[in-house]
């Protein structure tokens, strides 16, 4: 990709990509800067552009990724720019709730669905889910890592078609009975797919997930307003009513 002086690259997390998708064009339409996006699992991109793509922003679903990117010199500091929290997607019929989540979770006729650790940070978090869990019920993270099936964010993983949900479609194929993700995702999935039930996870299992935005050496003045448009009370307005908590 061959990225011209009026172009900003942005890199970003596929949990961000209705909302940054919707940040970027407004950013076109204030600045006449056109907006080249790449959404996928951070840690993927990450590796990326360790091999040398043209990122110049890159939003992150965690800290972790681009901090590497900041310790290793290709990248500048870090900033915080938005929350998230784990939640279930279920089937319509699984009886489910909050009180009862983990109960089938380690149920084993429930299958889980879950994204890849290392490769996209909502797997990581809910193995942080599967930690938690275990300090409530011993032998919990056992269980939970033995069962859960990695369904999306890895390399080789299937990606759903071209203008549908990941999380919808993935549910819509009936691969899990139970699915962890961001409640960003399960929103924009029951969008798609209404008959689904968003479970929130209970105080004693929940994870908050930590957003960090940074731009690469050599990006850009363009790039340096996109990221502050995107840290923007605009920026945070669209955002937030995609589910997202500001920092």
């Amino acid at each position: 990709m061959t990225v011209v002086a009026d172009e900003v690259a942005l890199y970003a997390a596929g949990s961000l990509k209705a909302a940054l998708g919707e940040v970027a064009r407004d950013f076109e339409k204030t600045t006449g800067h056109k907006v080249v996006t790449n959404f996928a699992p951070s840690g993927l991109l990450r590796q990326r552009i360790e091999k040398g793509e043209p990122a110049q922003v890159f939003a992150s679903a965690n800290m972790k990724h681009p901090t590497k990117l900041h310790r290793d010199g290709r990248a500048g500091p870090v900033i915080m720019f938005a929350r998230n929290k784990l939640c279930a997607i279920a089937q319509p019929e699984v009886a489910v709730d909050t009180g009862s989540l983990l109960e089938v979770l380690l149920d084993p006729n429930t299958r889980i669905g879950t994204s890849t650790p290392k490769a996209d940070p909502s797997g990581d978090y809910a193995w942080a889910l599967f930690r938690k869990a275990d300090k409530v019920k011993p032998g919990a993270f056992k269980m939970l890592d033995a069962k859960a099936m990695k369904l999306t964010g890895g390399r080789d993983t299937a990606k759903a078609p071209k203008g549908r949900n990941q999380y919808g479609w993935i549910m819509e194929g009936r691969k899990a009975d139970l699915f962890l993700t961001y409640c960003t995702n399960a929103a924009l999935a029951k969008k798609e797919v209404p008959d689904l039930k968003i479970v929130a996870v209970p105080e004693a299992l929940s994870v908050g997930a930590k957003y960090g935005i940074t731009l690469l050496k050599g990006a850009p003045m363009a790039a340096e307003k996109l990221k502050i448009h995107i840290l923007s009370a605009n920026g945070q307005r669209v955002l937030a009513r995609y589910g997202f908590d500001a920092p």
